[in-house]
């Protein structure tokens, strides 16, 4: 009954606290340190990362921010081909001194454009001989050609192009039909052994 009794008189009862261990102020500090630290750390190699980003970032905007243009000036250059390729050769070596400065002019306006294309990175996709990529030609039509592998192309009909490592427009191109498969590499390995 000392609880009423204490409880009467005003008085609290003693609460027993169960001890805690006392911290030591050095390790705490260490500890704290050692979170700020490799906050620090976590924080400069995002930073890091961040800034690597936008550099690519940049620089592939800087690359291909011609595209759409190029792919236009691709159009006229084409035009300018076409122009060429139907012009008889007979024209070109016979014409008047009008008709040959202008075929000089047209050679002259598209080996420019080509040239300035080239400087912006704009180059032609390699495809005659090689074998048929998807992602790099169009095939337009097949040639029964038993004389080629089955898959190459043989035949160009509008050349592509590429601005870095990215297609602005396929090759249009023909592909062999009817020739010997191309061997994948490791078949070729296995037979020559």
């Amino acid at each position: 009954m000392m609880s009423d009794e204490n409880a009467a008189s005003g008085e609290t009862p003693e609460v027993e606290t169960p001890e805690t261990p006392e911290v030591d102020p050095i390790e705490a500090l260490r500890a704290e340190n050692a979170e700020l630290r490799d906050r620090v750390l976590r924080t400069h190699a995002e930073m890091e990362n961040l800034r690597k980003r936008t550099e690519r970032d940049v620089n592939d905007t800087r690359l291909y921010a011609i595209s759409g243009f190029a792919r236009d000036m691709l159009s006229a250059t084409d035009a300018l081909s076409r122009a060429l390729v139907m012009l008889p050769p007979e024209a070109r070596e016979s014409g008047d001194a009008t008709t040959k400065s202008l075929i000089e002019g047209i050679e002259l306006a598209e080996r420019e454009m080509q040239r300035l294309l080239a400087k912006h990175g704009v180059k032609p996709i390699e495809a005659e001989g090689q074998k048929f990529d998807p992602h790099k030609h169009q095939a337009m039509f097949e040639v029964p050609d038993p004389s080629k592998p089955e898959g190459t192309v043989v035949q160009v009909v509008q050349a592509g192009f590429a601005i870095g490592d990215r297609v602005l427009r396929p090759a249009m191109v023909g592909v062999a039909k009817g020739g010997p498969s191309h061997a994948p590499a490791d078949e070729a390995v296995d037979k020559s052994a």
